[in-house]
């Protein structure tokens, strides 16, 4: 039997299992995502015959915790994050994408990608994970739950009732993201925001990032929930159109196009009213649980979850 399993690899399962390795326990971690990025994702497209990425996730974040800012200087140095003067003199980008530090931490831990836990469960002596498809049941001492809120109630719902219901409380604001690529400059500032249009900035702008027309633009809460249940290439065009409008240019065709639902962006407000611990422990049961959603709805706010998790599993 494992020491302990952590159930998400975003920046919360992440920060968390990074504390917990460099204090010699045996960290296992497991999500059901092709790799590192969750929400600070960053996708691969083809576009004129060039390989191009686009952070259609979170666009920057900012360190103002002490252990945080501490955790940045040393990404900092291992060329994993850079600022990005462009959004503010606070905000810092992932470099060469958004996902850069989750990448750097993953590299020194035991992930399993594309694995969904499907069920946790407990027995006398030890928790039990069972996977989708044909993957054996694992049992482990510990067990940690890193995955977005809504989720979260879902797999807690048998394991820890009362977690459960707190983490069903807890909405999430959807978003659409649009990538597009254009063949000409858009004659417009790095970043854009407009009432429908929540954020829109020129990768270029970024450091690291490929050269050439593209952008990634955010709908705003109201308007992808609106539309949320539209399929993408629908989004895509009706989100361009509407860029276009509040942007003041003409319409325009872009040269590669793509839409991503995030149907859990930001968590609207902490489950616990942002008063309490930002993460959830049981020593007794050895169930823990952390995410934005039990700190505030930032990537800073996912690592304090993390981190001070695990520092209440060592004591």
């Amino acid at each position: 039997m494992s020491d302990i399993a952590i159930i998400g690899a975003g920046m919360a399962g992440l920060a968390c299992a990074t504390r917990l390795a460099a204090s010699g326990r045996s960290v296992v971690l497991f999500d059901k995502g092709r790799g590192p990025g969750g929400r600070m994702a960053t996708r691969r497209a083809e576009v004129n015959g060039e390989t191009v990425r686009f952070d259609h996730g979170a666009q920057y974040f900012t360190a103002r915790d002490p252990a945080f800012i501490e955790a940045v200087d040393n990404w900092r140095k291992a060329g994993v994050v850079a600022s990005w003067p462009a959004a503010g003199e606070e905000a810092l980008v992932g470099t060469p994408g958004m996902n850069a530090p989750l990448q750097h931490m993953a590299e020194a831990l035991k992930v399993h990608w594309g694995t969904r836990v499907q069920t946790l469960s407990r027995n006398d002596t030890c928790w039990q994970l069972s996977f989708e498809g044909d993957r054996p049941a694992e049992q482990f001492a510990q067990v940690v739950v890193a995955i977005p809120a809504e989720q979260a109630a879902d797999l807690l719902a048998e394991a820890a009732p009362d977690w459960s219901g707190q983490a069903a409380a807890s909405t999430s604001q959807p978003c659409w993201a649009l990538m597009a690529s254009f063949a000409e400059k858009l004659p417009l500032n790095d970043v854009f925001q407009d009432s429908d249009i929540a954020w829109a900035a020129r990768g270029a702008s970024k450091p690291g990032r490929d050269a050439g027309e593209h952008w990634v633009i955010h709908a705003s809460p109201q308007w992808s929930q609106t539309f949320l249940e539209l399929a993408p290439e629908t989004a895509a065009v009706a989100l361009l159109a509407r860029f276009c409008e509040l942007a003041g240019i003409p319409k325009r065709v872009p040269v590669h196009s793509a839409a991503h639902r995030w149907r859990y962006a930001m968590a609207e407000k902490p489950a616990n009213g942002g008063n309490a611990s930002p993460m959830l422990w049981d020593e007794d049961k050895g169930l823990g649980v952390c995410g934005d959603w039990l700190a505030n709805p930032r990537i800073e706010g996912a690592w304090v979850s993390g981190d001070s998790l695990a520092r209440a599993i060592e004591g």
